[in-house]
């Protein structure tokens, strides 16, 4: 009897949402190649052949071996970025560039492979402006938004739409004494706004008086929405104070989620939504590699085993 097809999980080495959906896989004897794109060439070898019937080769890590042409689907999740310490700046330049570009690429060709997420869509579906133009589109409700490096546009718009928050429009790691730290979601006067706003773009946004926040975690065609109650302007600041409800989501966000999936070729989305006084759900943003495993553990709700349904691929 043939081998089972193996499912290639692509993430670091701690990924404590990855672990569970490994575990559920190996409970049910789906074989898992668990690799971390970031420890090319050191640890991790490829060896792939673009032949008339696709990518033909392996990929090999000190502990498994998967054979590109029969990789069942990929969970691609949070690998760590490529890296070459020992090399000159220009030469780990050009290997970080090449390595991004084979080996990368090699991960995003395999041939009759399930992507949760594709990394090229996930990569497209990051773009917060992109991201925010497809839910108008979708037919979500999205706040007055405004992306811009100048000064007078954002003082402007803040004077027509306060209150107005600032928001990253990617968040990168800061170190601050040794620890990790984030840009915080933060309400914005126009007072406030000067010139450092020019050193490149910032993103405003109308506050949307709320009553709750929702998470909205779509696993290929089921959808799990969780209200999260807090007094906090942006939830994951403090996750000690806020309480979890499964709940079901009004009429039309269901298409609309189809929707945006769709437009971006998605599999697995994140969606944060707040809910407005009136009861309208507002789109803020969707996290195409976001967490949703916690939310699992507080509701109940079986994402975990919809996820391995999926990457098994019997849904």
């Amino acid at each position: 009897m043939n081998e089972p097809r193996p499912v290639l999980v692509v993430t670091t080495l701690y990924d404590p949402t990855a672990d569970v959906v490994i575990a559920e896989l190996h409970d049910r004897d789906i074989p898992v190649v668990r690799l971390d794109s970031g420890d090319f060439p050191a640890s991790l070898s490829v060896e792939a052949e673009i032949t008339r019937h696709g990518v033909q080769g392996r990929i090999s890590s000190p502990s498994r071996t998967a054979d590109l042409a029969r990789v069942r689907s990929l969970y691609y999740r949070r690998p760590s970025g490529f890296a070459f310490p020992h090399l000159s700046e220009q030469d780990a330049r050009f290997a970080t560039t090449q390595a991004r570009y084979g080996l990368g690429g090699i991960l995003a060709a395999l041939p009759g492979c399930l992507y949760v997420n594709h990394p090229h869509r996930i990569g497209d579906a990051e773009f917060k402006p992109s991201g925010l133009a497809a839910a108008v589109e979708a037919g979500f409700d999205v706040p007055p938004t405004l992306i811009t490096s100048s000064p007078d546009a954002a003082r402007a718009f803040v004077k027509r739409h306060t209150p107005v928050i600032y928001k990253p429009l990617h968040n990168p790691v800061y170190l601050v004494d040794g620890v990790s730290s984030v840009v915080k979601v933060a309400e914005v006067t126009a007072d406030e706004i000067d010139d450092r706003v020019a050193g490149t773009a910032h993103l405003f946004q109308q506050r949307v008086p709320k009553t709750v926040d929702v998470r909205v975690t779509v696993i290929g065609r089921q959808v799990f929405c969780v209200r999260i109650d807090s007094d906090l302007l942006d939830w994951r600041t403090d996750y000690s104070r806020l309480s979890y409800t499964p709940v079901q989501p009004p009429p039309g966000i269901d298409q609309a989620l189809r929707n945006y999936m769709d437009h971006f070729g998605l599999i697995f989305g994140a969606f944060d939504f707040c809910v407005g006084t009136d009861g309208r759900w507002w789109f803020l943003e969707c996290n195409p590699s976001g967490q949703w495993y916690w939310l699992e553990t507080e509701t109940g709700l079986p994402m975990c085993a919809a996820l391995a349904d999926l990457l098994e691929r019997t849904t």
